[in-house]
């Protein structure tokens, strides 16, 4: 295993991390007998194979449903020193309620301390105004840093990237657990911004978020070449010093393997990664045109800003993927969580078009003429049945 300097933590993080949220039994809370005996079995044969890989650092959620119980069954028999324990916990208006929930994650973690404790989901102003106001979330979790039930104080979010460099640049946090990989840049002045405080940085899901790279689409594979789209990826995101660790959600022991093929690649990546990100940029233009490749994002209108709250930017991101890609799959997924997974996902389909005009919030974007109609063809190729996010199931 490789690691790197988790920020002003100056914890030794292992560039991959085991994320908690596909090997435990359920989303929702259940007792310990429910628990069946082979869940918990792979469940502890993932932490064992991670930790045997050198892969130390063991993140779940509050939100995680059984995750945080069924761990408690495992992490305690390891030397507490040897593991870097990372959970999270919701912002909520009711500071005092915080407290409680963080108190159940640490009885079912069977742990005395948590080396990082995450503000998780500060996805809008409301719940970063719910995290930073005097008596709020984040004084909360510096009086357990205090009782040394916490070592480090971070946030995790799927917000707007403004959003997120406002929340970074409070100064108040540690560590930032954010989206960034290859199909979706847009967080890196987020990165910078984390950066510039000495603050660990730590991408959420890049495999199932960054394009359901378990199982990718034949023409990815073939633009990847001769690395797998999951390598590809891992080695695109861990070939920039800034970031920190890649979450892996391991829901296996086999599950960690491929990721491993990245490590003795990472000191050649200035010479495996350029052919393949000028075939798949060659690709999207050959495919969606050059003009709209380089320009289709600008001045293109909020959600809440948009009629209908339509979310444009993410319709025509995930429609780009799809047709210069075949990640039909990924898009339809993503797509089908708008209007679903209320912050998490936020904003609308483009479902209801005959009834909006568009026309003045894209007044300043150079494609105005051409997205509606990209957007209708996104909604006949993508729209289907609702999806919900795991922990909504």
């Amino acid at each position: 295993m490789l690691y790197r300097r988790f920020g002003r933590t100056e914890l030794q993080m292992p560039v991959f991390s085991c994320g908690g949220m596909r090997y435990q039994f359920k989303w929702q809370d259940v007792s310990w007998r429910e628990i069946p005996a082979d869940n918990q079995k792979n469940l502890e044969a993932t932490i064992h194979k991670a930790v045997e890989l050198g892969i130390n650092h063991i993140e779940t959620a509050r939100g995680y449903g059984s995750s945080e119980m069924q761990l408690g069954k495992i992490l305690p028999k390891f030397p507490r020193e040897q593991l870097i324990v990372q959970t999270k916990v919701s912002p909520v208006a009711d500071a005092k309620e915080f407290r409680q929930t963080f108190e159940k994650s640490l009885h079912n973690l069977q742990l005395d301390y948590v080396d990082l404790l995450g503000l998780h989901g500060i996805n809008n102003a409301e719940l970063l105004n719910y995290s930073i106001r005097t008596g709020g979330c984040l004084d909360i979790a510096k009086q357990l840093q205090a009782e040394g039930k916490v070592r480090f104080i971070g946030f995790s979010t799927h917000g707007a990237t403004d959003l997120i460099v406002q929340a970074i640049n409070t100064n108040q946090f540690d560590y930032v657990n954010l989206h960034w990989y290859y199909i979706n840049q847009w967080n890196w002045p987020a990165i910078a911004a984390a950066n510039r405080l000495d603050m660990g940085v730590f991408i959420i899901s890049p495999s199932d978020k960054g394009g359901m790279l378990y199982n990718p689409p034949q023409k990815l594979v073939n633009l990847c070449a001769p690395l797998s789209p999951m390598v590809f990826n891992d080695l695109f995101c861990l070939s920039h010093p800034q970031v920190h660790t890649l979450s892996l959600g391991a829901a296996k022991p086999q599950d960690f393997d491929e990721h491993l093929k990245t490590l003795a690649l990472l000191d050649d990546s200035s010479e495996i990664l350029p052919p393949i990100l000028a075939r798949l940029e060659a690709e999207a233009i050959a495919i969606l045109a050059e003009d709209w490749v380089k320009s289709w994002h600008i001045n293109l209108p909020a959600w809440e800003k948009t009629p209908g709250e339509v979310n444009i930017p993410v319709i025509l991101w995930l429609w780009n993927l799809a047709t210069a890609y075949d990640l039909v799959d990924y898009a339809k997924m993503r797509y089908n969580l708008l209007g679903n997974a209320n912050h998490w996902f936020p904003g609308n389909q483009a479902d209801h078009l005959n009834e909006l005009d568009l026309r003045h919030c894209l007044v300043h974007s150079p494609h105005a003429d051409k997205i509606p109609q990209v957007l209708a063809k996104a909604h006949q190729m993508l729209g289907g049945k609702e999806v919900k996010r795991l922990s909504q199931q």
